[in-house]
């Protein structure tokens, strides 16, 4: 399988993580990418008409796109249980979608403020964003008592969206009030698919 890459992206990141959880991240071959929301990357775009990662194609030449599909091929390849069947399922989907909500809009704030110009940059927007992000990280807080050491798909994208704000957000300060979610993430961090997969510039 071959899956555009870019180490900074927390949706690669995602990808990444469940494929070690699942032991089969040596199955992957990383191909560089420059995905920009203004500079179109025309390799991705091979892969993914939106010009977006991750992006993966199969031995088969299949294509897919994006994280929440590309993990979930991940999970039948390894025959995993990061996506649970019955009544569980939709609970770690919606923990997902949770953790992909607080990713969209930590995202849209930083290309607000590093891909446009002070003249037309909104602090509106920036300030709706910060607060999408602060009601999900209360909502984490919750709900973070029933995941115990459990990893699934859910737990792994809340991990990896918390690790997203510690890199791009450093001087946002998350964890005061929120201390059972800064505990679990502190315990979380140290399993080797997040310790090995965090995010750097080079």
């Amino acid at each position: 399988m071959e899956l555009f890459y870019a180490p900074t992206s927390p949706y690669v990141r995602k990808v990444m993580a469940c494929a070690i959880e699942l032991g089969i991240a040596d199955r992957i071959a990383k191909l560089p990418s420059a995905a920009h929301p203004l500079k179109r990357d025309v390799r991705i775009a091979g892969f993914n008409p939106l010009a977006k990662v991750p992006a993966a194609r199969l031995a088969d030449g299949t294509l897919l796109f994006d994280s929440r599909v590309i993990c979930e091929y991940l999970d039948d390849l390894g025959h995993g249980a990061l996506f649970p069947r019955g009544p569980e399922r939709w609970k770690v989907l919606t923990e997902q979608a949770l953790g992909d909500g607080l990713l969209d809009a930590a995202l849209l704030t930083r290309y607000e403020n590093t891909c446009r110009s002070d003249e037309i940059r909104s602090a509106e927007w920036i300030d709706g964003q910060m607060t999408k992000i602060a009601a999900a990280l209360d909502e984490m807080n919750k709900t973070v008592a029933v995941f115990g050491a459990r990893i699934n798909i859910g737990s792994l994208t809340i991990a990896c969206a918390l690790g997203y704000l510690d890199f791009r957000f450093a001087s946002y300060d998350w964890r005061t009030s929120r201390p059972a979610l800064a505990d679990w993430f502190a315990i979380t961090s140290q399993r080797p698919s997040m310790r090995d997969t965090f995010p750097t510039e080079g």
